[in-house]
Order: structure tokens, then C-alpha cells, then sequence
């Protein structure tokens, strides 16, 4: 009923809370009523990004809140950031799979076949009255008509029955809770705050190697930091057939992934704790992650140059807010070896991070965003960008509809302009009609729509 041939809005985030719910009924001996308080806490939030918009990060929020939530109320076992891994290895790995063994299992337990002979008698007796009373009755007829094996065939399609062996599959381990503990063999004794790294890695980052190696890294980085401040930041003249589009965008990217490297090359030749560490290899760690900030900024104005020149995307976006993680997790580098913490300390702090951005993306309207930006910024505005991309319009969805009728008074003869906003309308429609696909922000541009209307409507 949920989501069978339906569009997903608000039906996930009430799956959810249901999902949740009928866990905690049916697990209800080993729940923890204190735990569950916060377990509670931690489902709500989650949510709060699918009842704004339903897209692909606010699914995986509410799905790593949901089996947060369970695995915090049963799961007493499991604290800190293990808990939702274990959740995720335990609930949605390893149990969909545990269905048919637990149905194996169950039915060969003696008690279930005495309870299947119990009611063998009683059920088959029944059927018989029943069809008799058809026979003598219209109306069970009727009812028993509804029934019947040719009509529940005819109106299934091979696909039904398979979601419902599928959703089974991932409902199963949230009903028959099973938590299994790992059990590891005892270790030797670490000192806090030291990295154990494999034998084979140690002789290849000797701290002559690593002093060397900055010195080299160092000097490269200084090389493309002064062609990226005379380029981008200097405006010097660009070599023939090379547009400033061009410079921008075939460097982003790659700039960003030499900076992943060079945080690599740093959490594995620093290592907290070491005492034959030399005096020149932190002087030059600083220097080099400096340069990386700066290739990271440079990266932006980059991605900066080329929307002025090709507007806004999803994509460019997504470019943008990654190009700040990196830097985030730069300078947590930099935090980590100041105050000698291990690479377990860094890792935290960056998934901590990821997830605060990934939750405050889930309320942010990226699709008008872009909209406005690009219509704002467009030819047809007075700017410098390119012209207003009305296919582009159209696959933003039903929120670009308020700058798409900025653009109808900018080009008010324009016939695509107006086809694609009767096409959005129709789609808004549509999704406010179905409380299944309600979301906050779909409700919330209906409020515009409704409050201004258009002065003419398109042609």
C-alpha cells in the first residue's frame, strides 16, 4: 500500500516509524527502556530529512537512523560507531538472508506441527460451512467471489509477489531480532595514542624516506600554487586555444584527487607516538597541507569560473561541497598531529563531519537553487552566463516552477518556457494529490504557487 506502484514521499519516514515500532512490540523482553528514550531521539531526526524531500541522501539517513534506533534500544552491547555498523552488517547484510533458514527451522519445531494440527480440523470444517452458506446466500457468495483464486491471479503481476518476498526479507531480521556478538581473540597490550602499521609498510616510510619525499611534494605543490595564482587568482594571459573554462575545469577535479592522495601520504608517514620521528618532518607536513588548502581553494575558483560560464548543475554542487570536505579533513590532519591523536581519532571526526554535511544537504533545495542561480544569471537577465537551459528546467522538477515563471516574463513568447511549466504544474499536482508522495517542501511550494499565482498564464 506504502509503495507498490506508488511515488515514495511521506510513505517511507511512516514505513519507518511502523518498521520500528512493531520491533520494539515484538522484541519488547530485551529492550531497554532508557536506551530507547534516545532510540527514539535518533528516529525522529532521521526523519525529519524525509519528511522535507525525499531524495537519495534523506533515504540513507533514514535508513541508518532506523537501524540506529533499533540496534540502540536492543543492542546493549554495542556503543560508539560501531553501533550502526553493526546494525547495518547484522539487519541489512546478513538478516534478509536468515528468512528462509528461520522458516526451515520453524517448521520442523514439534510445536508449531501440533499447532497446525490443532487447527487443521476446525479450518477445514469451516471452508465446508462456508462454501454451503455461499450456496444458500447471495451475498457470501459474493463475498467468497472476491476470493477466488482466478480473480487474486488475474489482478497480480509476477512483480507484486516479489516485493512482497522482498520487503519480507528485509522486515524479517527487524521482527526476529538476533544479535550476534563477535568474539576476538586477546591481543597484546597497545600504549594509547600509538599506530600499529603492517611490517611491510615500516621500511617503505623510514623517516628519511618521508623527509624526502616532502621536500619533493613540497616543491611540486609550489610549482602548480604559483601557476594556479597567476592563472586564476593573477588573471595572466592564458596560452593560445586555452579558455579560462577550460583551465577551470580540466584541473578541479584532479586537483582534488592528488589532495586525497596527499592526506594519505600524511596519516600513513605521521604516525602518532613516534619517537625517531625527525625535527624537519612536521615543518614540512604543515608547509605541504598548507599547499593542498591552497590547490583545494584554488579547485573551488575553479568550479567557480566554470559555473559563471556554464551555470549551476546538481553535479557542480556536489563538486563544491566535496572540495570542502577535503579541506575539513585537511586541516583535521593538522589537528591530529598537534595533539598526537591516532588515525581511529581522524577517521571519527571525518565521518562525524560527512554526516553533518550529508544531514544539513537533506534540507537544503538544491533543485531551486540551481534554478533560480541559472535563470538569475542567464542571457536573458542582463548576465553573463549562457542562455536559460529549459530542458534543464524540466529535470529539476516541480521546485524549479517558481523560476521557471521568472523566465516566462523574461522570454514571454517562448513556447518551450511554457510547455515545461504545464508539464511542472501537472506534476506538482500530481504529487500533492497522493498523500503517499507529500513531502514539507513539495507542500511548501504549493503555498508559493497558490499565493502567486501567474498575471497571464503561458501561451
Amino acid at each position: 500500500m506504502l509503495f507498490y506502484d506508488q511515488i515514495v514521499g511521506l510513505s517511507f519516514p511512516i514505513f519507518a516509524m511502523a518498521l520500528v515500532a512493531a520491533s520494539m512490540l515484538v522484541n519488547h523482553a530485551g529492550t531497554d527502556r532508557r536506551r530507547g528514550i534516545l532510540a527514539a531521539i535518533v528516529l525522529v531526526v532521521g526523519l525529519i530529512p524525509a519528511i522535507e524531500d525525499f531524495t537519495l541522501p534523506s533515504l540513507s539517513i533514514v535508513v541508518v537512523t532506523t537501524i540506529s534506533a533499533v540496534a540502540l534500544s536492543t543492542n546493549r552491547a554495542v556503543k560508539g560507531l560501531r553501533l550502526p555498523l553493526t546494525a547495518a552488517r547484522q539487519l541489512l547484510l546478513i538478516g534478509p538472508f536468515r528468512l528462509i533458514p528461520d522458516m526451515i527451522t520453524t517448521f520442523r519445531s514439534h510445536d508449531l506441527t501440533r499447532l497446525l494440527l490443532t487447527w487443521s480440523i476446525p479450518l477445514a470444517f469451516g471452508l465446508v460451512f462456508s462454501l454451503l452458506f455461499a450456496a444458500a446466500n447471495p451475498v457470501i457468495e459474493q463475498w467468497l467471489d472476491q476470493l477466488r483464486p482466478q480473480r487474486l491471479v488475474s489482478s497480480m503481476s509476477f512483480g507484486r509477489p516479489l516485493f512482497w518476498l522482498l520487503m519480507l526479507s528485509l522486515i524479517w531480521p527487524f521482527i526476529n531480532l538476533r544479535w550476534r556478538q563477535r568474539t576476538t581473540p586477546p591481543s597484546q597490550p597497545v600504549e594509547p595514542g600509538a599506530n600499529q602499521m603492517p611490517p611491510a609498510v615500516v621500511p617503505l616510510l623510514s623517516p628519511q624516506t618521508v623527509v624526502r619525499s616532502l621536500l619533493l611534494f613540497n616543491l611540486l605543490f609550489a610549482i602548480q600554487t604559483a601557476l594556479d595564482g597567476a592563472y586564476l587568482w593573477g588573471h595572466a594571459a592564458l596560452p593560445d586555444g586555452v579558455t579560462y573554462a577550460t583551465y577551470a575545469h580540466r584541473g578541479a577535479y584532479p586537483l582534488i584527487v592528488t589532495a586525497l592522495l596527499a592526506a594519505a601520504f600524511v596519516v600513513a608517514a605521521v604516525r602518532s607516538g613516534q619517537e625517531d620521528e625527525p625535527r624537519l618532518i612536521r615543518p614540512l607536513v604543515y608547509l605541504w597541507v598548507g599547499q593542498n588548502l591552497l590547490l583545494v581553494l584554488s579547485s573551488i575558483q575553479r568550479v567557480h569560473i566554470y559555473i559563471e560560464t556554464y551555470l549551476l548543475t546538481h553535479w557542480r554542487i556536489a563538486a563544491l561541497i566535496w572540495m570542502g570536505l577535503v579541506a575539513i579533513g585537511l586541516v583535521l590532519i593538522v589537528i591530529r598531529i598537534i595533539l598526537n591523536r591516532p588515525t581511529a581519532w581522524l577517521v571519527r571526526m571525518n565521518l562525524m563531519t560527512l554526516a553533518a554535511t550529508l544531514y544539513a544537504c537533506t534540507l537544503v533545495n538544491f533543485s531551486g537553487l540551481i534554478a533560480d542561480y541559472n535563470v538569475a544569471h542567464s542571457r536573458e537577465a542582463g548576465r553573463s552566463g549562457a542562455a536559460i537551459d529549459v530542458q534543464h528546467l524540466s529535470i529539476l522538477g516541480p521546485q524549479a516552477l517558481p523560476a521557471v515563471r521568472r523566465s516566462l516574463l523574461l522570454s514571454p513568447g517562448e513556447a518551450g518556457l511554457s510547455r515545461v511549466h504545464d508539464r511542472l504544474m501537472e506534476q506538482q499536482a500530481s504529487d500533492m494529490a497522493n498523500w503517499r508522495s507529500w513531502t514539507f517542501r513539495g507542500w511548501r511550494l504549493q503555498r508559493y504557487l497558490d499565493t502567486h499565482p501567474l498575471a497571464q498564464k503561458p501561451n
